[in-house]
């Protein structure tokens, strides 16, 4: 299974990251995926999911920030997010929605005020 998540960094409040995610092409072409992420001390939440069709769901706390979007060609997943806010700040992965057992190594974001 590979869910391989890059595109994280440091950036200020107010900025832009394009985070990726290269997807087996066993689950990427059969299941919705979805970005999660995992602040400090807090459990692992669901942000925002795209199905197989296209379909795409955010959560409350990123809507209208965040986009999410996937190229079939690349099995690749992305998640654009603008407006960045210090409580953005987490490590982010992706997964199948449900998600699988096996967890990539996730990327680093970190939004400073």
């Amino acid at each position: 299974v590979q869910l391989q998540a890059s595109g994280g960094g440091l950036v200020q409040a107010g900025g832009s990251l394009r985070l990726s995610c290269v997807v087996s092409g066993s689950i990427f072409s059969v299941r919705a995926l979805g970005w999660y992420r995992q602040a400090p001390g807090k459990q692992r939440e669901l942000v925002a999911t795209i199905s197989i069709y296209g379909g795409t769901w955010l959560g409350d706390s990123v809507k209208g920030r965040f986009t999410i979007s996937r190229d079939n060609a690349k099995n690749t997943v992305y998640l654009q997010m603008n407006s960045l806010k210090p409580e953005d700040t987490a490590v982010y992965y992706c997964n199948s929605v449900p998600s699988g057992s096996v967890w990539g190594q996730g990327t680093q974001v970190t939004v400073s005020s």
